[in-house]
């Protein structure tokens, strides 16, 4: 028996070395494979054993081993490569004389065994496991927005983190404020799950729950996912999220903006806060000065109360009162004062301030405020500061005094509180005319506008004694301006146009004369377009003895009469040198006296005329006073004429 066993033994040893030199694959005892470790994408290059082996090797097969079953992939014979039909045809190609093969574009089903093979010059396997990676998308995480209630009696739902096409299958981690989260009976729980794509990559899927206190309202969660490279281990973290936390109010509170005080005019919101998530409905309750009690007041969508503009009213004593919808609790806010500064009610006595030239006036303001005033007094078309305090005094009145004064009532501890009241001071007297009579220049049959200008009080009205189609506009409460489009006619021409300003106390005029425009009334000022010049005062134009008009500048009336002379002086002189020259070249017959009178055609003896013209308009040359002591008026100086026929 014992002879039979060791035959049997005998036997089964010569049969396993007959199939090992028969060269049969995955009958012996698999030696350790030789890992290769490459990236999705990359080569591999699969060596048929170690570098320092490998010699030049004629005869090899080559093998991929999938579920411990190997399938022919490649034969080298003679140094000449051949890929077998299959997955690895178009994939695999001959590197060197060693037998070594390049395996493109690897995929993560080429993680697998591949056996080599090799006969020639001598019998050879060699094993290589060859491992694939690939680095997960950036990590996808969604928050869970409904949000979590702090009463939940099991872990809810905090976020969701997703890690797409990784290989193999990535781990992933949960971090709270920076701190790894571990699984916690009925208090974390992590759930994962992957999926395998069409591509052999791997989509990760982690949901985090947990049970999560009012504290953990601001906290911030984020997702890690940690894989391999050939490289090493690597790792990606997803932005931090946070999630809604509910839980309920246990304070309310008002709060009101700006901060700091308030005056009239300013835009107040008044609103409720509270310490729970989500807030409370929310009403808002004033004071009623005369019952006491609380009145609720009206906001808009979102709670909040506003005051625009602020007034004096809104002071008073505001609460807030907080509903939980959810638990119907009712939380009540302290009571909060809100006080708005004013400044109303400004008086100007007497409110129709009326006086005779040479009389006198007091204007005495008034104002109501919760704050102490200042008061001034303000000249309204000049903004001049006339008086500190709420009494004005005019004395000696003249019809200039006449126009707005303006109250200011302050608080100077606030700045921008004021108000102010305008009274228009009137003082009797027929009516003021801007001007007594007026030149203006015009053209023949062309339309034109004439305007006239009055002023006294009562306000006077003013009528015309010429057709044509007038307007009025009142330029303050004592003055008037009257327009009137006329045409200009051969009778316009000749008697001009007058204006009459009446009123309860007397009457005044103004008479427009209208005078044609020729080359020699022309000057560089004129108005070329519409056929008018600037209008000039009349030598005798003086609106009454009670007015005061709008007097024109003076200038020097001696400089201008020594510039005229100059001027005179040195035309004569270039005349002279003319005459000279004339004379030297024979062409001027002169007697033995010198004395010759200078000959010229009878029609033109009378024009030679030397004409001296100054810059300044008549406006600005105002009266010039003459030898014997009369004025001259402005038009008089605008031309000098030297008549040089005698």
């Amino acid at each position: 028996m014992g002879l039979l066993r060791l035959a049997c033994a005998f036997l089964l040893a010569v049969a396993c070395c007959c199939r090992r030199a028969a060269g049969v694959p995955g009958e012996a005892e698999p030696p350790v494979p030789e890992l290769v470790e490459v990236e999705v994408g990359s080569t591999a290059l699969l060596k048929c054993g170690p570098s320092h082996s490998q010699g030049n090797l004629s005869h090899v097969d080559w093998f991929s081993v999938h579920k411990e079953k190997p399938t022919l992939i490649f034969r080298v014979r003679q140094g000449q490569g051949q890929s077998e039909p299959g997955e690895y045809q178009h994939r695999l190609s001959l590197q060197g004389r060693g037998g070594a093969l390049a395996l493109t574009q690897v995929t993560p089903h080429d993680e697998r065994i591949f056996l080599c093979q090799s006969k020639r010059p001598r019998s050879q396997e060699h094993r290589i496991q060859l491992r694939v990676y690939k680095a997960p998308e950036e990590p996808n995480i969604q928050v869970n927005v409904l949000g979590i209630p702090v009463n939940s009696e099991e872990p809810e739902e905090v976020a969701t983190c997703v890690g797409r096409n990784g290989y193999p299958i990535p781990q992933v981690i949960w971090y709270k404020n920076g701190r790894a989260l571990k699984e916690e009976k009925n208090r974390v729980h992590i759930q994962s799950s992957q999926i395998v794509e069409s591509s052999g990559l791997y989509t990760l899927q982690s949901v985090l729950k947990a049970q999560l206190v009012k504290e953990d309202k601001d906290a911030q969660f984020y997702c890690e996912l940690n894989y391999r490279l050939p490289s090493g281990n690597h790792m990606k973290e997803s932005r931090e999220v946070n999630v809604p936390v509910f839980y309920p109010a246990e304070k309310v509170w008002l709060e009101v903006e700006p901060v700091g005080v308030l005056k009239e005019g300013d835009h107040v919101e008044i609103r409720c806060l509270a310490d729970g998530n989500p807030p409370p409905h929310f009403t808002i309750s004033k004071q009623n000065p005369s019952t006491r009690e609380m009145e609720e007041q009206t906001i808009n969508d979102n709670g909040v109360l506003v005051l625009e503009p602020a007034q004096k009213e809104h002071s008073g004593l505001y609460e807030c009162q907080g509903l939980d919808l959810q638990t119907m609790g009712s939380l009540l806010s302290e009571p909060q004062e809100l006080l708005v500064n004013y400044v109303s009610d400004v008086r100007v006595s007497p409110t129709v301030p009326e006086s005779q030239e040479g009389g006198s006036l007091t204007l005495t303001c008034e104002a109501e405020s919760n704050q102490a005033l200042e008061f001034q007094w303000l000249r309204e078309k000049t903004g001049q500061v006339l008086e500190k305090g709420p009494m004005l005094q005019l004395h000696n009145l003249r019809r200039e005094a006449g126009g707005g004064y303006r109250c200011v009532a302050s608080v100077p501890s606030i700045p921008g509180l004021n108000r102010t009241q305008l009274v228009n001071v009137a003082i009797f007297g027929p009516p003021w005319m801007a001007f007594k009579e007026r030149k203006v220049w015009v053209k023949d049959k062309v339309a034109l506008n004439l305007s006239c200008e009055a002023s006294g009080h009562p306000r006077p009205t003013i009528s015309w004694n010429v057709n044509g189609t007038a307007s009025e506009q009142q330029q303050d409460p004592q003055r008037v301006l009257s327009t009137l489009n006329v045409l200009v006619t051969p009778e316009l021409l000749e008697t001009g146009a007058e204006c009459m300003a009446s009123n309860s106390l007397g009457k005044n005029t103004t008479v427009i004369f209208l005078e044609l425009v020729s080359l020699t009334t022309l000057t560089p000022d004129s108005n070329q377009t519409t056929g008018l010049s600037t209008s000039t005062v009349s030598p005798h134009a003086r609106a009454n003895s009670t007015s005061t008009e709008k007097k024109l500048p003076e200038p020097e009336s001696k400089g201008v009469v020594i510039v005229a002379v100059i001027v005179c002086i040195l035309v004569l002189a270039v005349l002279g040198a003319v005459l000279y020259f004339f004379y030297k070249k024979g062409k001027l017959p002169c007697g033995r006296s010198g004395k010759q009178e200078i000959t010229l055609p009878p029609s033109r003896k009378s024009e030679f005329v030397v004409e001296v013209k100054s810059d300044k308009l008549p406006e600005e040359m105002g009266l010039l006073q003459g030898s014997n002591g009369d004025k001259r008026a402005p038009g008089d100086q605008g031309e000098k004429y030297i008549d040089l026929r005698h």
